[in-house]
C-alpha cells in the first residue's frame, strides 16, 4: 500500500458534513478502501474488523459498503481509529521493509513485548486505547 498523506480540509467544504473541517469525501473514501485492504492483508475476520472500526457486529453491511468504495462516516473516533491502524501498518512496513509477510503477521503473533499478548488482543480488548497503545509501541520500537 502506497503511503499517500491525507490532509484533512482547512475549510468547509460541500463534501464537509456539518460544515466542520475534517476529512472530504473523497479523503474519507480513500481511508476506507486502505483499511479495507489491510484488513485484507491482516487476514482478520468480519468481526474483528468491526471491533477494530469501533463498529456494532450488527453493522457488517457497513464494511461491505466500504469496500465498494462507500466513505466512512464522518466520525472522529472512527478517522481516529482508521488512521491510526493505518499509523501501525506503516510502521510495520519500516520496520520489515522486505518483509512483508512478516509485517502482515505481527498483529495476530505474540510478542513478548506485550506481556505475551498478540497486538490484536490488545487491540480488540481496549478499543481505541489499545489501537494508540500498539502504535506506540511500534514507534518505541522505531526509536520515536
Amino acid at each position: 500500500m502506497p503511503a499517500r498523506p491525507i490532509r484533512p480540509a482547512t475549510a468547509a467544504s460541500p463534501d464537509t458534513e456539518g460544515g466542520r473541517p475534517g476529512f472530504d469525501r473523497s479523503e474519507r473514501s480513500e481511508l476506507a478502501r486502505m483499511v479495507c485492504q489491510l484488513f485484507e492483508h491482516w487476514q482478520l475476520d468480519l468481526a474483528a474488523q468491526c471491533e477494530l472500526l469501533g463498529l456494532s457486529s450488527g453493522t457488517r453491511s457497513t464494511l461491505a459498503r466500504y469496500r465498494r468504495g462507500e466513505p466512512l462516516a464522518d466520525s472522529r473516533d472512527l478517522l481516529d481509529r482508521v488512521g491510526n491502524l493505518l499509523g501501525i501498518h506503516k510502521s510495520l512496513r519500516l520496520l520489515y521493509p522486505h518483509n512483508r509477510e512478516l509485517a502482515y503477521r505481527w498483529p495476530t503473533a505474540r510478542n513478548r513485548g506485550l506481556d505475551n499478548h498478540t497486538p490484536l488482543e490488545i487491540m480488540l480488548q481496549n478499543g481505541l486505547p489499545g489501537i494508540i497503545t500498539v502504535r506506540a509501541y511500534l514507534d518505541f520500537l522505531r526509536g520515536l
